[in-house]
């Protein structure tokens, strides 16, 4: 990956950092929500938040369901301790009602409801390991980082990490989020797309202009 990154002609001055070292602080976190009350234990399987439902969720298909609020224990429940290794899923409680908001470096003003737009999320699952989440928001606290950009599809998992930054006491950087890279027939790039990979693609001949040309071609599409 980061040889292919290098043919595409991104260079960066920080070291590499991998998150399976920063496990730790991933789990201060985690200790620090569960301090303050913020998250509570969930044993409820993906299918039970699914039947659940009443409608439709709103984050579409790539977006986890809105987690039903009667599957919360209530407020000021005795949670109980964080064991060493983590064999049940902790979710945040997310404020229903309040509206969230970011302005996007792309995209303009965004907002979603709490509650409503999305619910409860992880932020450690039942495995024990930390969830993408909570590890990019300690990530982007604890390293400074002013600037985070990624693609457009991720733009409700900015919500909760804003909500999780401040519960961790932090400020959130600015976003801008990229459109994705798709094939001749609109649908997203993904790894099961092996046929156009960036080492695949430059196998078949392809220079790294061409593709940085494609992809501003395709995001000025509206």
């Amino acid at each position: 990956m980061l040889e292919d990154l290098r043919w595409l002609g991104l260079t960066w001055q920080e070291p590499m950092v991998s998150q399976s070292a920063r496990r730790p602080r991933y789990r201060a976190a985690l200790a620090k929500l569960h301090a303050t009350g913020q998250i509570f234990p969930c044993t409820r399987s993906r299918r039970d938040v699914l039947d659940a439902a009443s409608a439709p969720h709103e984050g579409g298909t790539d977006d986890e369901p809105v987690y039903p609020p009667q599957f919360r224990p209530p407020i000021g429940t005795p949670l109980p301790p964080l064991e060493e290794k983590i064999a049940v899923n902790w979710r945040f409680r997310v404020p229903d009602g309040e509206t969230v908001v970011f302005t996007d470096g792309r995209a303009g003003s965004q907002r979603a409801v709490a509650g409503r737009d999305f619910g409860d999320f992880l932020v450690w699952r039942k495995d024990n390991v930390p969830s993408y989440q909570l590890a990019c928001a300690v990530d982007d606290a604890e390293m400074r980082i002013t600037e985070v950009v990624r693609g457009d599809d991720l733009i409700r998992s900015t919500f909760r990490q804003i909500l999780l930054l401040r519960a961790l006491g932090a400020e959130p950087p600015a976003y801008f989020h990229c459109p994705l890279m798709t094939d001749e027939h609109g649908t997203r790039l993904a790894k099961r797309h092996d046929a156009l990979s960036l080492r695949a693609l430059r196998e078949q001949g392809v220079t790294p202009i061409e593709l940085i040309q494609k992809f501003n071609s395709e995001s000025k599409k509206p």
